[in-house]
């Protein structure tokens, strides 16, 4: 889910590429070293850079209070993952195969009788042959060898290999204000600089988050500050609102075998 500290680092983010578009190993924009981070600067280190010509860009939160916008319904979204796991049956011999991975659910139909096993961190193939054998075997004989896993007398085997999938939906929205805060040696770097990230954001409708969700950018205003405080450093402030989601996700399992009941006997599908 969405927390207001990733809306921060998205938008730091976008503030980095607006000023080195080529990657911060070459010079910016407006041909001065910039910084860019969260929150407030330290006053020593932030003196020590003025006094460098080296610009400070940081993301804070506003002093508003936000509030809440869920206005959309709950819909829930599904998103289908193919396991790593491969698992086949011949005649009474079960071979498991692929590159095992946690969520994985491998399971077997003998005779009628379900076996299933839940694939943890270091499982493979062996090993998850092995634990299903140990499944089978209250039941009836099986024994195993390697990956391959045998279950004398077994008439009918049907083997399947499913995913948990990752089901998500959207629990509120909200808005806050995020202040840009451009701490420059002189006015000409400090209106560059501004300017360059305000033009830049202004063209952004949506904010890409590391969840995968957006958040919307609105303008809010822009300040500047030349009070005499400190001689080397002019100041400007760009308020944006972002409206952003929370969203929920949660892991549910998926179908291995589905059954139904018909004149009193069970029926596997």
């Amino acid at each position: 889910m969405a927390d207001i500290s990733d809306v921060e680092n998205a938008l730091a983010g976008t503030i980095t590429s607006i000023l080195y578009p080529s990657g911060s190993s070459q010079s910016s924009i407006v041909g001065v070293l910039c910084r860019v981070y969260r929150g407030w600067p330290n006053a020593a280190t932030l003196n020590s850079d003025l006094s460098a010509a080296v610009v400070n860009v940081t993301v804070v939160t506003d002093g508003d209070t936000g509030h809440v916008t869920t206005r959309y319904l709950q819909e829930w979204h599904t998103k289908s993952a193919q396991p790593g796991t491969t698992v086949s049956a011949a005649a009474t011999t079960i071979t498991i195969s692929g590159n095992p991975a946690a969520g994985d659910v491998v399971g077997a139909l003998i005779d009628g009788m379900t076996y299933v096993y839940r694939i943890k961190g270091r499982d493979m193939p062996g090993s998850i042959a092995s634990n299903l054998c140990h499944l089978i075997q209250a039941d009836r004989l099986a024994t195993t060898h390697g990956n391959r896993l045998s279950i004398p007398g077994a008439a009918a085997i049907t083997v399947r290999v499913v995913r948990d999938s990752s089901t998500s939906f959207e629990s509120r929205r909200q808005e806050k204000d995020l202040r840009i805060i451009c701490w420059c040696p002189n006015p000409p770097v400090r209106d560059a600089v501004a300017a360059a990230i305000d033009s830049a954001i202004d063209r952004i409708s949506f904010l890409p988050l590391a969840d995968d969700t957006t958040a919307r950018v609105i303008y809010r205003n822009t300040a500047s500050y030349d009070q005499a405080q400190n001689a080397l450093l002019y100041r400007r402030d760009i308020v944006y609102t972002m409206e952003y989601p929370t969203v929920t996700n949660i892991l549910q399992p998926s179908l291995l075998f589905g059954a139904s009941e018909l004149n009193g006997n069970i029926i596997y599908g």
